[in-house]
C-alpha cells in the first residue's frame, strides 16, 4: 500500500470534507455538522469496506473534478443521481471503481438529488476540529471546504477490486415529496388556521438554503402570540417559524439553541430523503403521533442495518465472479 495524491481541479460551492459528525459536543454549543444525507454517506463508506463514519467528500450541485497525480485508489460515489465521469467513461452514481495515476474523476449533478458523497479505500488525510473532520461551513472549522488547486492525500491507498461495481440504491435514499413530522414543541404559538395550512398547504423548496437550513415557499404561518419564549435546544429537522411567517427546516449545521417557535419536527429517518430535494421541488408534511414516530424510526433503523450488512459483503475479484458464472451453458455433444 502507498499514498494516493489527488489534485482538485474544480470544486463548486458547499463541497467539503465530512465524517460522522460531533453529536456528543452539542451540549457545549458546538454544531454536530456531518453529512447532509447520512444514509448515502454511510453507504459510500460501507460499500468500500470502510467504517461508516470515515472521512469523505460531500459534493453539492456545483460538482467536483479531481486529477489523480500518483498512486491507485478505489473510490465509491453514492447520494443523489449524479453523473460520474471517470477516465473519460460516464456512469451513474452508486458505484465503486478505481482511480489510477493520470486519470480524471468528475462528479456532476444528474437527473435527481442535491448531494453526493465520494469516499476512498484508504485514510483521507484531513484536519480535524474537536476530534472530527466534519466541516462547519459557516466557520470553516473541521476538514474544510475544497478549492481548486488543493491537493488531497489518501494514506495507505488500495485497490479493492472485490468491491468494484454498482451499489444498490435503496428506495428510501430517493427524494421524498412527503415527509412525516411530529407537531411541536411550540405549536401553541400558532392558531388553528396556521396549523391547518402547515398540514395541508403546498410547500416548495427554495434557493434560500445552505447546510444550516432551507427556507420553504408556501403559506404564511406567522405565530399569533408574542415571541417571548426563551432560547432552548434545537434538533436537526426542526421546522422553525420566525415572525415573518416563513417556515425553515434546520439541517446539518443548525445552531444548537434558538428562540423562534418550532411548529413541527421532521422525523430523523425522513431527513436524508428530504435534503435530496432540489429548489422548487414540492414537499408536504404528514403529522404522526409520537408513538407512531418511534415505531417508524425503529423500523427504518432495522431496514438500514440489513441494507448496510448486504452492501458490506465484497462482490469478489473479477476471476472469482467469473468462476461463479455458468460460462459453459448451452454446450452440446459434437458427436451426437
Amino acid at each position: 500500500m502507498s499514498d494516493a495524491i489527488l489534485s482538485v481541479s474544480f470544486a463548486g460551492p458547499h463541497v467539503s470534507i465530512q465524517d460522522g459528525g460531533r453529536y456528543g459536543l452539542m451540549r457545549y454549543g458546538v454544531p454536530a455538522s456531518g453529512p447532509m444525507d447520512r444514509l448515502s454517506f454511510a453507504a459510500a463508506n460501507v460499500a468500500l469496506g470502510n467504517p461508516a463514519n470515515a472521512p469523505g467528500i460531500e459534493i453539492s450541485m456545483g460538482g467536483l473534478v479531481l486529477q489523480c497525480l500518483s498512486g491507485t485508489v478505489s473510490f465509491a460515489v453514492a447520494g443523489g443521481g449524479f453523473i460520474v465521469d471517470h477516465a473519460d467513461q460516464k456512469r451513474g452514481a452508486w458505484t465503486v471503481a478505481t482511480l489510477a495515476a493520470g486519470e480524471k474523476l468528475a462528479i456532476r449533478p444528474g437527473p435527481w438529488g442535491s448531494w453526493s458523497y465520494l469516499t476512498f479505500a484508504g485514510a483521507l488525510q484531513t484536519p480535524t476540529w474537536l476530534g472530527s473532520a466534519s466541516t462547519h461551513m459557516l466557520s470553516g472549522f473541521g476538514g474544510g471546504r475544497l478549492s481548486a488547486g488543493q491537493q488531497l492525500t489518501v494514506g495507505d491507498a488500495t485497490r479493492r477490486e472485490e468491491r468494484e461495481g454498482d451499489i444498490p440504491c435503496p428506495v428510501c435514499a430517493r427524494p421524498r415529496s412527503e415527509v412525516r413530522v411530529v407537531l411541536g414543541p411550540q405549536q401553541r404559538f400558532f392558531g388553528a388556521p396556521s396549523i391547518a395550512a402547515f398540514r395541508s398547504g403546498t410547500w416548495r423548496m427554495t434557493d434560500a438554503w445552505d447546510r444550516m437550513g432551507v427556507r420553504l415557499a408556501g403559506p404564511v404561518i406567522a405565530p399569533d402570540a408574542p415571541l417571548d419564549m426563551p432560547s432552548e435546544p434545537i434538533v436537526r429537522g426542526s421546522v422553525q417559524v420566525a415572525g415573518d411567517g416563513v417556515a425553515t427546516v434546520l439541517l446539518a449545521d443548525h445552531q444548537t439553541t434558538g428562540g423562534y417557535p418550532k411548529i413541527a419536527t421532521v422525523l430523523d429517518c425522513d431527513l436524508d430523503a428530504f435534503v435530496q430535494l432540489r429548489p422548487r421541488d414540492p414537499v408536504a408534511f404528514r403529522p404522526v403521533s409520537a408513538a407512531e414516530a418511534v415505531s417508524v424510526a425503529r423500523s427504518a433503523a432495522m431496514k438500514l442495518t440489513t441494507y448496510y450488512q448486504a452492501i458490506a459483503k465484497p462482490k469478489g475479484t473479477l476471476d472469482q465472479r467469473l468462476m461463479r458464472e455458468n460460462l459453459v451453458g448451452g454446450v452440446v455433444d459434437a458427436v451426437a
